[in-house]
């Protein structure tokens, strides 16, 4: 029986205006949910893989139909737990062109940051489990929710479970001292380290040189790096830093870097032609997972997890709707939009 991936975090309600409305327009918001973590169970799990989601939800409807939405794609919700008053919300006004995309978060007192260690027993819910996946946005919820996810890194690494951990850093839930401070001590049992172009320096101070990224200037040199620091600092089996260059809120080029502790491995680079950037790293982070349990060699790797990304920047909502197949004929060249009869 094949082993399963848990990921732990957050699902949160996403209310949008349609189309590139702003705020200011709406006169009806679309809902739908997300969630980093959320987004990579269910990319998973539309990869034909086992993904168990952990989190806390309220017993309500609207804690219901969260979970739903993730039981929709065979995602296992069995071991969220049950409590407290709401679902976390954020509100995302998409960009176009040089107006960038906006979000205002609605989550303090969720469910989940009210959750306490006695929601989660890990002993269970790590049963026949592969591989674990967090990432920096859970324990900037609060003190308690760090702690749940330190409890969690820890067994699983008593457990011989590999764990990844998207760094993940976002300025409106915590300072950037004190998710270096939290983090440091996280990332003391992560494997897999999986960032974005600003993350590890803003979380570490490891900064790539030679980038500009409000200019779209990306080193990879600069990178290559920021990959070794971060292997040097905290053993990490390997690191995978995604490398966007942005045009405009509309055109962004998109690539990714991989270090396996020896080598260093830049995928293909993609113009894309965004439809809905949320979740566009959580997609490249469920993608890396996939190919690393499938034992994928280190540039297929990386040419996957990229091509999962890129094809999750063209669907709206949080949450990836792409087969295996669709991202293996992107990752193989097939990058011509052309109809499928």
């Amino acid at each position: 029986m094949s082993k399963k991936i848990v990921t732990f975090g957050e699902l949160m309600l996403r209310l949008a205006p349609e189309r590139y409305y702003r705020f200011s327009q709406a006169g009806s918001y679309g809902a739908t949910y997300g969630g980093g973590e959320a987004n990579v169970a269910v990319s998973l799990a539309n990869f034909g893989l086992k993904a168990a989601f952990i989190s806390k939800m309220p017993e309500h409807e609207i804690g219901q139909i969260g979970i739903n939405s993730l039981r929709k794609y065979g995602v296992d919700t069995s071991f969220i737990a049950r409590g407290g008053d709401r679902v976390g919300i954020y509100f995302l006004e998409k960009g176009a062109s040089q107006r960038p995309s906006k979000v205002i978060y609605d989550r303090a007192g969720s469910s989940i940051s009210a959750a306490s260690k006695e929601d989660f027993d890990w002993d269970k819910i790590f049963e026949n489990v592969q591989w674990f996946h967090f990432t920096g946005i859970t324990p900037a919820l609060g003190d308690n929710v760090a702690e749940i996810c330190l409890e969690a890194c820890k067994r699983a690494k008593e457990k011989k479970i590999t764990v990844s951990c998207d760094l993940n850093y976002r300025n409106k839930l915590w300072s950037k001292e004190k998710a270096g401070r939290i983090m440091e001590e996280l990332c003391k049992y992560v494997n897999v380290c999986i960032a974005n172009e600003e993350d590890a320096g803003d979380v570490f101070g490891i900064k790539a040189k030679h980038t500009d990224i409000t200019a779209g200037k990306v080193s990879h040199e600069g990178y290559k790096e920021v990959a070794q620091e971060l292997k040097t600092r905290f053993n990490f089996s390997k690191v995978a830093i995604t490398l966007r260059s942005s045009i405009s809120a509309s055109d962004n080029r998109w690539a990714a870097m991989l270090y396996d502790g020896k080598e260093f491995f830049f995928s293909r680079e993609y113009l894309m032609h965004i439809v809905d950037r949320v979740g566009g790293g959580d997609s490249f982070g469920a993608g890396l997972i996939y190919s690393s349990i499938n034992d994928y060699p280190s540039q297929e790797a990386i040419e996957f997890a990229v091509a999962a990304s890129c094809l999750k920047h063209s669907i709206e909502g949080d949450y990836n709707q792409v087969s295996v197949d669709e991202v293996k004929k992107l990752a193989g060249g097939n990058a011509s939009g052309r109809v499928e009869r």
